[in-house]
C-alpha cells in the first residue's frame, strides 16, 4: 500500500503538472454542462401569435370559435385579413393563422367533426400548432356532435347549442411545470460525461506506455515495486480522477446550473461509479493491444467514439432507427443511459438489476482481458 501510495502521488503531480490536463480531465465535464443547458435550456414556452380571418359572414358560430380561440391562455390573437394573414405569417410576425371559411357554421350544423372550411396555417411546424390545434378540434367536435344529434333540425340545434353555451358547470385548471427539458439536459450532461470518462481513462492508461517507451517502467520494475503495484496504482490514479469528473458534474448541474435530474444523487453516483469501473477496464483493454502511445490513441478513437455515437451519448437514441438502437444493447454506455432513463421515469433503484449485472459484466469481461494481454506481453524490445 506504501509503493501505490507512492507511485499515485507521483502519477497525480505529473498529471497535473500543466493546467492543460486539469482543463482536460475537469474543464471537459464542466463544459459539457454548459452545452447541454445550451442546447435544452432555451425551453419557453412563451405566447403564441395567432392570427384569425373570419370568411363565414359573421355567423355566430363562427365568432363563438373565434372567441373560445381568443380565449385560450399564452395565445394572441389578431384579427385580419387572409392576404395579410399570410405575409405576416412569412414575416414572422404571426406564428400561425386560421381561416375560417365560407359554409364554416354550416358544416357544424351538418355535424363535420373536421370541416374543410378551417384552415390552419404556420411556417414553424406542430410546435406551434399542435395547442391550438388540439384545443380547437375539441371544440370543433363537441359543436359537430350537436349537429349530427339534431339532423338538420334548427330549432333543436339552436337549443342544445344554446344550452351547450352558457353551460352551469366550470372547469377549473391547474398550470405544472414541464421538467421534460430538465431530464433532456441530464440525459445530454450525462452522455457528455460518459464520453469524457472514457477519453480520460484511456489518457492514463497510457501513462502506462509512455513509461515503457522512455524505460521508466523497467527501471521502476529494478526497484521492489512490482508491474502489478504499479498497474494497481494507475487504476486507482483513474479512479481518483473518475470519481472527481462525477463529482464535479452532479454539483454543478444540481447546485449551480440548478437542474433538476428527476434523480436522487444517492442512486445516480453509485451507477456512474460502476460505469467508471467499465471505463478503467476497457482502457485497460486498448492499452493491452497497443505497441505505442499513438496506437492506443489511434485505438480510443477507433473504439469510444462510434460507440458513444450508437449509445445515444451525443443525441437521443429514440431518433435512431430501430436496427441500430439494437446494436447498443451491446455497449455498456447504453446501460448506463438506460438506467438514467428508468430511474427518471419513477422504477425503484431495486430494479436496475440486470442494468447493473451487465455493466459489472462488461467491467469484469474487460479486466479478464487486458490482464491476459499484460501476461503474455513480455516483449521490452518493441520500445527503443
Amino acid at each position: 500500500m506504501k509503493d501505490i501510495g507512492w507511485l499515485m502521488r507521483k502519477t497525480l503531480m505529473n498529471t497535473f503538472r500543466s493546467k492543460k490536463s486539469l482543463f482536460l480531465y475537469l474543464g471537459l465535464p464542466i463544459i459539457g454542462v454548459f452545452v447541454s443547458t445550451f442546447l435544452y435550456g432555451n425551453f419557453n414556452g412563451g405566447t403564441l401569435k395567432v392570427g384569425v380571418v373570419d370568411q363565414d359572414g359573421g355567423s355566430a358560430l363562427t365568432q363563438d370559435a373565434i372567441r373560445f380561440v381568443e380565449g385560450l391562455k399564452e395565445v394572441e390573437m389578431t384579427v385580419t385579413d387572409e392576404a395579410t394573414l399570410k405575409k405576416d405569417i412569412a414575416a414572422g410576425k404571426l406564428d400561425s393563422g386560421l381561416i375560417f371559411g365560407e359554409g364554416f357554421s354550416a358544416s357544424l350544423r351538418a355535424g363535420t367533426e373536421q370541416p374543410e372550411q378551417l384552415t390552419l396555417l404556420s411556417v414553424k411546424g406542430a410546435q406551434v400548432t399542435a395547442y391550438v390545434k388540439a384545443m380547437l378540434q375539441g371544440y370543433v367536435a363537441n359543436v359537430a356532435s350537436i349537429g349530427r344529434e339534431t339532423k338538420g333540425d334548427a330549432a333543436g340545434f339552436d337549443a342544445l347549442y344554446s344550452a351547450y353555451r352558457d353551460q352551469s358547470f366550470k372547469v377549473t385548471t391547474e398550470q405544472v411545470t414541464d421538467t421534460s427539458h430538465n431530464k433532456d439536459m441530464t440525459y445530454q450532461s450525462l452522455g457528455f460525461l460518459i464520453t469524457f470518462m472514457l477519453f480520460s481513462s484511456v489518457n492514463l492508461s497510457e501513462l502506462i506506455l509512455g513509461e515503457k517507451e522512455n524505460r521508466t517502467f523497467l527501471r521502476l520494475l529494478s526497484s521492489p515495486i512490482s508491474a502489478r503495484t504499479y498497474v494497481l496504482a494507475n487504476v486507482a490514479v483513474s479512479f481518483v480522477i473518475l470519481f472527481a469528473q462525477i463529482v464535479v458534474t452532479l454539483f454543478l448541474m444540481k447546485n449551480v446550473m440548478n437542474i433538476d435530474s428527476g434523480v436522487s444523487s444517492a442512486h445516480l453516483f453509485p451507477i456512474l461509479l460502476l460505469f467508471a469501473l467499465a471505463a478503467i477496464a476497457l482502457s485497460l483493454l486498448i492499452v493491452s493491444f497497443s505497441k505505442s502511445r499513438a496506437g492506443a490513441g489511434a485505438l480510443q478513437n477507433l473504439i469510444i467514439t462510434p460507440t458513444c455515437l450508437l449509445s445515444g451519448c451525443f443525441f437521443p437514441a429514440e431518433i435512431m432507427p430501430d436496427s441500430v438502437r439494437q446494436i447498443s444493447n451491446f455497449l455498456p454506455q447504453h446501460w448506463l443511459l438506460d438506467s438514467v432513463e428508468k430511474l427518471q421515469r419513477g422504477d425503484a433503484f431495486g430494479s436496475l438489476g440486470l442494468n447493473i449485472a451487465i455493466l459489472f459484466a462488461f467491467s469484469a469481461a474487460f479486466a479478464l482481458v487486458a490482464i491476459y494481454r499484460f501476461g503474455r506481453n513480455n516483449d521490452t524490445k518493441q520500445f527503443v
